[in-house]
């Protein structure tokens, strides 16, 4: 295979982390010190968030993963969660094969949490049809769908696609 998205499985782990970590490196100096830590994701945090019913999902170029995306089933909803890119393989539009081919998993809006700070990943998702919800509205979702500080509520946004109707009640 020369390029394929894939399911990642168990014995994946180990590149999981290691991408979602050198991805992250993004952040750093950018989102809240308090909210940053070293590792920016550690193996228990990622496990915890597999056991909650993170799929992730993987793109190989010849033959090694270079990123990965989660994807959540959440009822009503479905989040994407953790979408990172390894940092020698940037802006190649890897992120956004990604991203729409875990859209077409699902017929569910589809919400995405990150950072008020990372504009650069605010702007890729807007570029890929999504838009961000009102700080009202952003509230109630990462309360609802989210199990996150309220520190990180207060720092982030939340990005809904296209069939997204509108606030939880």
């Amino acid at each position: 295979m020369d390029t394929a998205i894939v399911p990642v499985t168990h014995s994946d782990f180990e590149i999981i982390y290691e991408i979602i970590n050198d991805g992250a490196s993004a952040y750093k100096g950018i989102i809240p010190g308090d909210r940053w830590h070293e590792p920016y994701m550690s193996k228990e945090e990622l496990q915890v968030q597999i056991v909650d019913g993170v799929e992730f999902w993987g793109y190989h170029e010849k033959e090694e993963l270079i990123a990965v995306m989660g994807i959540q089933d959440k009822g009503d909803i479905t989040l994407i969660r953790h979408a990172y890119v390894r940092t020698t393989a940037r802006n190649k539009g890897i992120g956004g094969k990604l991203l729409q081919h875990l859209s077409t998993l699902t017929a569910k809006p589809i919400l995405i949490g990150t950072w008020a700070d990372a504009s650069w990943a605010i702007s890729f998702y807007i570029k890929h049809g999504f838009r961000q919800v009102s700080f009202n509205e952003k509230e109630q979702l990462l309360r609802k769908y989210w199990n996150i500080p309220l520190r990180q509520i207060d720092t982030s946004v939340v990005l809904v696609s296209a069939n997204w109707i509108g606030t939880t009640s």
